[in-house]
């Protein structure tokens, strides 16, 4: 099975999004190498899959705020982390999420 086979037998569940972290720049313009320790953690990611949203009180899902595609802005910590043929992909509820970016 490849990996976008098995992205897609993981289905997040009610308002979750299962997100991509955006990877931090390895090298400099002038084709320095930068060490792991010293690259910068960005807080910025794709949504590569959603949920249907969560319940209300008469059982109707709440539709999310974000789409798969998206490119967001998420917290610096939580999430739960999941790894798929070695990359790493977090779960987030909808409502982690910091914002949505538009370009």
């Amino acid at each position: 099975m490849s990996a976008a086979n098995k992205l897609k037998s993981i289905v997040p569940l009610l308002d979750r999004v299962l997100v991509q972290r955006i990877k931090p720049q390895q090298k400099t313009s002038s084709g320095i190498l930068i060490p792991e320790k010293s690259q910068e953690v960005l807080n910025e990611g794709y949504i590569v899959a959603v949920g249907k949203g969560a319940l209300n009180k008469e059982g109707k899902h709440i539709p999310l705020q974000v789409n798969a595609g998206d490119k967001v802005i998420l917290p610096p910590y939580g999430g739960s982390s999941v790894k798929v043929q070695g990359e790493e992909y977090l779960l987030f509820r909808d409502s982690e999420i910091l914002a949505k970016v538009v370009e």
